[in-house]
Parts: structure tokens; sequence; C-alpha cells
């Protein structure tokens, strides 16, 4: 089975030997993917804003391995504060809630970057490539 590894540019890619995501098949599974800002942007303030920049690049990475948000059945969202988690549920059901996966969050003491309030990962069935 031919594995793909898409790159999404991660300062943190190259240096800890990881891809964004990989797909095997129709399996595609994407990594704790952190609120980094695009180019010159800066990290968003809040959880709802961080979490949907981890949507996008999710989103950007499942696109490039031939899926999309729909195609997604499972999430896990790491948040360092309880108190964020209806607004990293709110964001997440804005990105993936037409596919409905099986989710999970998770309340964790800290992430690599004190700034970031989330970091998520997902896993998605992807339809056959054209």
């Amino acid at each position: 089975m031919t594995r793909r590894r898409i790159r999404s540019g991660s300062p943190f890619e190259g240096s800890y030997g990881f891809s964004r995501a990989v797909r095997t098949g129709d399996r595609v599974v994407v990594a704790g993917t952190a609120p980094i800002p695009a180019p010159g942007g800066e990290v968003a303030a809040t959880a709802y804003g961080q979490m949907l920049r981890c949507g996008e690049i999710m989103t950007e990475a499942l696109a490039a391995a031939g899926a999309s948000p729909a195609d997604v059945v499972r999430t896990r969202m790491f948040i360092t504060d309880p108190a964020d988690a209806d607004e990293v549920g709110r964001a997440h059901r804005e990105v993936f809630g037409g596919a409905a996966p099986a989710a999970t969050m998770v309340v964790v003491a800290a992430l690599l970057d004190p700034s970031w309030k989330v970091e998520a990962e997902c896993e998605a069935v992807a339809p056959p490539p054209s």
C-alpha cells in the first residue's frame, strides 16, 4: 500500500521528523495541529479563534490528501483550560459538524507554546482518487 506524506511547512515537521498528514489507502491521519498563525499573522487570542485556525490547517492537509472535513470520522482536541471547552466545541462544530465525527476533548497541563489554548488532530476515510 502506498503511503503519501503531506507537509504543511510547520517548523516542527523537519526538526521532529513528522508529516502533517499521512494517507494510506482510504485512511488519512492528520497529526496534532496547533494554531500556528499564517505567515505575518498572530496566534488568535481566544480558544475559539485558535480552534478555527487548527481547523484551517487540518482542512488544508485533508485537501492535499484528497479528503475533506466531511470525510472525518474521528477528532481529538487537547485544551489547557476546561473553561475553553464550549468555545473549542463551537469551533469544532463549524469545521467538522457536518461529519459529526467521534470526538474526544482532553484537558492537558500545557502545550508546547504557552500561548496555545488548543491542539487538535483528526482521522478521515477518504474517497478513492479520481
